[in-house]
């Protein structure tokens, strides 16, 4: 089975901007142009989406679920209305328990409070043959690439440089240590380079 995980990230490392909340999902000084390559012209890039939606299970952090901080309050289903498009279980980390969140056509959040060694226990039994995602954010992806978890990295650089140093934001690769990637794969359209790694 094989661990992936697909960002999207600024030139110089963001794939968020600061103060996320309900009205700017990727905080602000990123906005949607991270995306772009996605939503606005996915048609050049039509394997690089349908690669990100093809795993059997999903791990994302609590930042990437929804803006809510501390305790779940109100009934906040995640960033893609009723029916998202990742189809399988995707297990969420967090702090506070929250029981499992079933939405249209078949995913199933899971609200993991015991660690990210679980949600990989979870997410591996649960995609059987298939591959498991970590679908961010960066904090949550560096926490499985310190952990040396991942075994595809999946990069989408947006031909933009945020310039967000000083505001706090993780970069991805903080507090990583060192390893060895090969490039598997790199291809540019007009609006994104997509550069695949595989771990050495």
């Amino acid at each position: 089975m094989t661990v992936t995980c697909d960002l999207s990230l600024s030139m110089d490392g963001y794939s968020t901007g600061y103060d996320q909340r309900a009205a700017a999902p990727f905080g602000d000084g990123v906005g949607e142009v991270l995306h772009e390559w996605m939503f606005e012209h996915g048609r050049e890039s039509a394997d690089e989406v349908a690669a990100i939606l093809d795993a059997g299970a999903y791990i994302m952090g609590r930042n990437m679920f929804g803006p809510v901080r501390g305790e779940w309050k109100g009934d906040w289903r995640g960033w893609w209305g009723d029916e998202p498009p990742y189809h399988a279980p995707v297990y969420v980390l967090t702090h506070f328990a929250r029981e499992p969140l079933e939405m249209e056509g078949g995913t199933i959040f899971h609200f993991i409070t015991d660690g990210p060694e679980k949600a990989m226990d979870a997410a591996r039994a649960a995609a059987g043959e298939r591959s498991v995602a970590i679908a961010g954010g960066a904090s949550t992806i560096n926490e499985f690439l310190r952990a040396g978890l991942i075994d595809e990295l999946r990069l989408h650089f947006a031909p933009l440089v945020v310039g967000l140093g000083g505001h706090g934001i993780v970069r991805l690769f903080d507090g990583v240590e060192r390893s060895e990637w090969v490039v598997a794969s790199a291809r540019s359209t007009p609006h994104v380079s997509h550069v695949t790694y595989r771990r050495r």
